[in-house]
């Protein structure tokens, strides 16, 4: 009987321990994804106050990214976890990865946003708001498909990427042809190419992330894996 009540003591104390780890991930997308409006909207209003505000954050992304990966390596070691808590915590350990990567890509959304240049180069700005809105709505989607582990949710959104893709690359058509009109215009175009390409990869942290729940819910690893077959996961 006493060994039956320090197991459950024990299954609790790790239940515990994932649920902490799980809200602080969740905590460190809210995070993220507030640095990732706040980049944005500095961007389009050239707002160098609230752009420093971003690239002084950047800090607590990492901070919380060091800390959670110090825990999962911890709970691996003194839990030593086998079947899907194993896969939680994998996939949890490579979403915080992702997560300080578009805390990256906020940072150099923010340094575009320091350039004063940048005034005259309005009308790329709303193609880059536009794009920028559509990856935030993205990645708020992923981060709410990771705290419900919607692998459904998840492969839809997998296909976003996609679309942000296109969007680029229209981005893309566009400079090259105002650089090509006006040669002056090619170092403040080249600071807003930097931005778009920053936002652009926003999508490609979240298409991780989806596959990470994917991984986590259906125990296969989906990457390089068609819309197609990741139905029949």
């Amino acid at each position: 009987m006493e060994n039956m009540n320090l197991n459950r003591h024990i299954s609790g104390q790790f239940n515990a321990e994932l649920d902490d780890i799980r809200n602080r991930v969740l905590a460190m997308g809210g995070l993220v994804e507030n640095q990732l409006q706040e980049a944005l909207n500095a961007l389009v209003s050239l707002d160098a106050d609230l752009a420093q505000k971003v690239i002084e954050g950047d800090h607590r992304v990492n901070d919380m990214e060091v800390s959670i990966d110090e825990e999962c390596t911890r709970i691996i070691a003194k839990r030593q976890p086998a079947a899907s808590d194993l896969r939680m915590i994998i996939a949890i350990s490579k979403t915080i990865a992702d997560l300080e990567r578009i805390g990256d890509a906020c940072v150099k959304i923010a340094n575009a946003a320091l350039d004063k240049r940048l005034k005259n180069q309005q009308p790329l700005l709303v193609s880059i708001e536009n794009m920028g809105r559509h990856a935030t709505r993205t990645l708020h989607d992923t981060l709410d498909a990771l705290a419900r582990m919607d692998a459904e949710v998840a492969i839809e959104l997998h296909r976003e990427d996609k679309k942000l893709d296109s969007e680029y690359e229209g981005i893309i058509r566009q400079l090259m042809t105002y650089m090509m009109e006006d040669p002056r215009s090619i170092p403040e175009v080249l600071d807003v190419l930097w931005a778009a390409r920053a936002v652009e990869r926003v999508g490609d942290r979240c298409q991780n992330i989806c596959e990470y729940i994917i991984y986590f819910v259906k125990g296969k690893d989906v990457r390089h894996t068609s819309y197609e077959e990741m139905k029949k996961v």
